[in-house]
């Protein structure tokens, strides 16, 4: 206002809003519109409009101030030793934290404004000269299409328009908080979509094991790294198969060698083992879902009443069979160790699934519930790819990776199901 209100009327006529934009504006973030529903959207999303008598365009002046909080580390990825920034609810400071860590002027933002009520600003964020363009397309073109009246739930509503399975529960795109991982698959070549008022960034296309890895493995030595992630895919592995197959063990325990006796009740239990396992599944999804809404001074006496006050007796009076509790509690660390959110909550329905019908069927119906589980991750679509690669189609070197950390000094390739544009790692040129 100082540095307009002491000009003089003929140093801005004639070609007035161009001497204004040009030379009396002491501002960066300036625009040009020309059409009054796109000012309209834009004095509701915060930027001021600057109006000249006889003009037919705006000037636009985002001089707006995000209300937002700093950065912090994410409560679901946290590491031993690394970076302590997260992703905030402010879509602008998500894209700084991504620009600190890659300053490649190939890196891209493409903003978008969807909803036709809410406006949701949307950005999606990839390399160039890396990206596969056919799946650049693909994702740019299935965001395009939203029409809805508005995003409340901002990247979770977005990811039920862009995927195509709505009854799948496995994943088809990956959530982080933090920018360094975000970082790290978009120089693999993946795209990374963010939406306004969330601190969750979603990472397409992926496949089943993008959800096992953590950045944990990587802040390590190599060799501590490929023990964290056996760890972590044993831990997976227990949360899924471990009940089932006990169960099938105990059915036909008459078959086990002298040393796995010691399998199941030495009583026959009054409830079908089954049934116990899933009244414990169901307790331990019902304490998890009270300690979330629990404030956190009584979070710890939630626990301590639920694992034992609860379990102590409901073994005292027969209800459960110690076994029961103790595979449980098993399955409930695996749960937690599963880096993805998404992931550990399909791997809890694929485990009740593979419990009734191993319950009720017995080893028919457990390789049953094996067949029907592989056949719909065989038949998963990350915007087009195979959701089991590299185990199918099979890639042996891609396996290898997945099961072993590579040093980072060692010369690699991109993912090679991304057919990227850039496949080698290397820095271009670099002999």
């Amino acid at each position: 206002m100082q540095s307009l209100l002491g000009v003089k009327q003929e140093e801005i006529v004639p070609n007035t809003l161009e001497k204004i934009t040009s030379k009396l504006l002491p501002f960066g973030e300036i625009s040009i519109v020309d059409n009054l529903e796109e000012a309209v959207k834009e004095v509701l999303a915060g930027p001021l409009l600057f109006l000249i008598d006889g003009e037919h365009e705006v000037i636009v002046v985002d001089t707006r101030q995000y209300p937002s909080r700093q950065p912090e580390e994410a409560d679901i990825e946290k590491v031993t030793r690394g970076s302590r920034d997260g992703f905030v609810e402010t879509l602008v400071f998500n894209v700084s934290l991504i620009r600190r860590r890659i300053r490649d002027p190939k890196l891209r933002t493409e903003n978008f404004k969807l909803g036709r009520r809410s406006l949701t600003e949307v950005a999606l964020v990839y390399i160039e000269d890396i990206v596969n363009p056919e799946i650049l397309e693909k994702i740019r073109d299935k965001l395009l299409k939203i029409d809805v009246d508005g995003l409340p739930m901002a990247e979770k509503s977005v990811e039920e328009f862009i995927t195509e399975g709505f009854w799948n529960p496995f994943p088809e795109v990956r959530y982080t908080e933090r920018p360094d991982v975000a970082a790290v698959h978009l120089l693999e070549g993946h795209v990374c979509i963010i939406v306004d008022t969330s601190p969750s960034v979603m990472i397409a296309p992926v496949t089943l094991f993008h959800h096992i890895q953590h950045a944990e493995e990587f802040r390590h030595n190599p060799i501590v790294g490929v023990y964290i992630r056996w760890i972590r895919i044993l831990g997976v592995f227990i949360s899924v198969f471990l009940v089932p197959i006990w169960l099938m063990l105990v059915e036909y325990k008459h078959l086990l060698p002298e040393t796995l006796q010691f399998i199941g009740p030495r009583e026959s239990p009054t409830i079908p083992l089954f049934i116990q396992f899933i009244l414990a599944n169901l307790g331990l999804d019902l304490l998890r879902m009270a300690s979330i809404h629990t404030p956190s001074p009584l979070a710890t006496a939630l626990g301590l009443v639920g694992a034992l006050l609860i379990g102590d007796i409901a073994v005292t009076v027969g209800f459960f069979v110690p076994e029961v509790l103790l595979y449980i509690s098993l399955v409930a660390i695996g749960v937690f160790s599963t880096p993805s959110w998404e992931l550990s909550l399909a791997n809890r329905l694929v485990q009740f699934f593979l419990l009734i019908i191993t319950g009720l069927f017995r080893i028919y119906g457990f390789m049953a519930g094996i067949l029907i589980i592989f056949i719909r991750l065989a038949s998963t679509r990350s915007f087009g790819i195979p959701y089991l690669w590299p185990l199918f189609p099979f890639d042996g070197a891609a396996l290898l990776n997945v099961l072993l950390r590579k040093p980072v000094p060692i010369k690699g390739f991109r993912p090679s199901f991304l057919k990227t544009r850039d496949s080698d790692t290397a820095p271009p040129g670099e002999e």
